[in-house]
Formats: structure tokens, C-alpha cells, sequence
């Protein structure tokens, strides 16, 4: 758990030298953007990793992936939200996680632009800059805010009406989501965070963030996973009444377990 923070604040420092500096912006193959900032924070921190732990594998978004058959992997996001980071918006963050086959082991996230970090380890707890990190107690969903990082992937057909009844039930519907919105659950300010599209480096650190700090944490299949691909997490009260409104129609629903 201290090495993912560490390595988290390090990545994240290194990612704030180009944060507001006006850095190009390329496009991937599959249509997200990259800058020097991703890379190098990257780069950086594969090898602070490859100093202390040579015989981890190392899976990142930007570079290939180092020792596929190691038992344990690290897994990092040098700048998730790199839509905001390159226009200035400060809701950023490096994200961190060791992992044991699928199980994580630690979790990290380094937000530079706005002075938090938050790390959690099964058993160890959700730690906020310091502090003990705990989800909301909102218990009914006209109290709750819900997140999400980009609405119009909720659009499409098979979750677009689910989503819309959720949407329209809550409190507060916000987007700008990204790794921040999984915070903010975390740390209760903000109830549920749903995305319909992630990759393991944008998932597998906030597991143990949201569950440590008591919420629940699935795909839309209703599994307790990082590796799903979609990511509904919710504090605790708001679990079974989130699960019951989104999960997929085809899919048996899957007991969140208390």
C-alpha cells in the first residue's frame, strides 16, 4: 500500500510538469487522446517500479506489458482523465494497483491538481490524505448524487432507458467523472458512479478505494470485479437499489454481498 501511493504522487508529479502548458495532443488507435505528460509519468514510473520490484509484471495503458507470467502485476494509469488534464480541468488523477491474478492488492490514486491522495489495501482501510476515507450514509436515492464520466455512452440502446430512470430519480446527476467521481464516493461525497466502458488501468485501483471505505463495487453483471469492463460503485445504503435499476435485462441479477 505505501509503495502504490508513493509511486502514485511520484507518476502524478511528473505528469504536473505539463499540466497547463499548452502540451500536443495526439490520437490513439482507439480514439483517446495521449500527450508527453502520459508517456513520461509512465515511463517514470515503470522504472521506480522495476527498481523495487524486478520481478513484478507491469501493465500500463501507454507501453507494452513487462512479464506476463509473473503471479503479481502492477497496473498504471499515468493520467486517467487525460480529456480534462489537457484542457486545463483539474478533476485528474494517477492511478496505481498491485495485483494478484485478479485480486488486487493495493490501490492508489494521486490527484496533484487539487492536493488529494487516496490509497487502500484489503483489510488496511481507505486512507484520504491521511485520513480514514468512509462513504456516504445517504440512504434513498432522491438524496443521491449520481456520476458518471460521459453520459452518451449510457445512451446506447440496451442501457439507455435504465439509465435514464436512475438519472432521473436522483438528486444530482454530474458527469466529469473519470477516476474523480470514484473518489468522491469514496470520501461521501457523492453516492454512485457508474461508467458502461473501462480498461483494467482505469478499474483496478479504485476497487479497494471504494470498497475499503465501505461501498460496493461491480460490472453491470453485478460481480464484485476491477475486470469487467463497466464499473457500477456505490456506498453501502444505495447498493441493492442501484444493482436492481441497472443491471442488464439478460444477465440473472447477482446478489451484492453485504
Amino acid at each position: 500500500m505505501q509503495a502504490a501511493a508513493e509511486v502514485a504522487r511520484f507518476a502524478a508529479s511528473v505528469a504536473m510538469q505539463w499540466y497547463n502548458a499548452g502540451v500536443s495532443v495526439e490520437t490513439k488507435g482507439d480514439g483517446s487522446p495521449v500527450t508527453i505528460a502520459d508517456r513520461e509519468a509512465e515511463r517514470q514510473a515503470r522504472a521506480w517500479l522495476e527498481e523495487r520490484f524486478p520481478a513484478y509484471g507491469l501493465f500500463g495503458e501507454e507501453f507494452d506489458t513487462v512479464r506476463t507470467d509473473a503471479p503479481r502485476r502492477w497496473i498504471l494509469d499515468p493520467i486517467d482523465g487525460t480529456k480534462a488534464f489537457v484542457r486545463g480541468v483539474p478533476l485528474w488523477g494517477t492511478l496505481v494497483a498491485c495485483c494478484e491474478g485478479d485480486t488486487v492488492l493495493a490501490g492508489a490514486a494521486c490527484y496533484p491538481a487539487v492536493n488529494e491522495l487516496v490509497v487502500a489495501a484489503p483489510g488496511e482501510g481507505c486512507w484520504w490524505n491521511g485520513n480514514r476515507a468512509q462513504v456516504s450514509t445517504v440512504s434513498t436515492l432522491r438524496e443521491a448524487t449520481l456520476l458518471t464520466t460521459d453520459d452518451r455512452f449510457l445512451e446506447r440502446k440496451h442501457r439507455r432507458e435504465p439509465w435514464r430512470a436512475l438519472a432521473s430519480e436522483v438528486a444530482v446527476c454530474r458527469t466529469w467523472g473519470d477516476c474523480y467521481g470514484y473518489l468522491l464516493v469514496a470520501t461521501g461525497r457523492a453516492e454512485i458512479m457508474v461508467d458502461d466502458i473501462v480498461n483494467p488501468w482505469d478499474a483496478a485501483a479504485m476497487y479497494p478505494l471504494i470498497t475499503e471505505a465501505g461501498g460496493r463495487f461491480s460490472d453491470w453483471k453485478g460481480y464484485p470485479t476491477a475486470f469487467g469492463g463497466d464499473v457500477i460503485a456505490t456506498n453501502a445504503a444505495l447498493a441493492n437499489a442501484t444493482r436492481r435499476a441497472l443491471l442488464e435485462s439478460d444477465v440473472p441479477p447477482i446478489p451484492v454481498i453485504a
